[in-house]
């Protein structure tokens, strides 16, 4: 199970990492290394026994893993950072810097158009040893998992002041499928 617990680390977008950073700020990097090790062992056996993998599968799973989530997570940074950036130019209202939005507007649909393609080169991989069904379910499991996370994060946000007056762990709606 160890070796495949970096590669579940990986497959929810570095989950761990921000849940134990929302959770357990408090917490020493020793307590917060062995809660992260425990979530990625929880979540490879949660991703086995539900996937109904083999041993063999197990093992590709990461090596695909391995390849693909560091994209997808440099992505998923770069999305938060445009999203952010928009954010703070559309809160500017009439003073909005037309051309600066324009700019994130459409550093936003790359990005898309990037992680499409990174999630259909995964996907043509992960066909070559899942079968169908074990492909859709580890699709919405990622999903869920990265709903869970993102549910934990804004709890651990009640946490901190908010700088808008808002209420704690609100955030802007984002209309845009989950992405692996």
């Amino acid at each position: 199970m160890n070796t495949f617990s970096a590669v579940a680390f990986a497959s929810v977008l570095a989950l761990s990492a921000a849940t134990a950073g929302a959770q357990e700020a408090r917490k020493t990097p020793t307590e917060r290394a062995a809660l992260e090790r425990q979530f990625r062992e929880r979540t490879a056996e949660i991703i086995r026994t539900r996937l109904r993998l083999t041993e063999r599968q197990m093992e590709q799973l990461q090596q695909v893993n391995v390849r693909y989530a560091p994209q997808l997570n440099r992505l998923a940074v770069q999305e938060r950072e445009t999203r952010r950036a928009l954010r703070t130019e559309l809160t500017a209202g009439d003073a909005a810097n037309q051309e600066r939005i324009g700019d994130l507007l459409d550093r936003s649909l790359r990005v898309q158009r990037e992680r499409l393609g990174i999630i259909e080169s995964e996907q043509r991989e992960l066909a070559a040893f899942l079968t169908p069904l074990q492909r859709a379910r580890y699709v919405a499991l990622q999903a869920q998992m990265r709903k869970r996370a993102e549910e934990l994060m804004r709890q651990g946000d009640g946490d901190r002041p908010r700088r808008n007056g808002g209420a704690p762990g609100r955030r802007m709606q984002r209309g845009r499928p989950p992405t692996l």
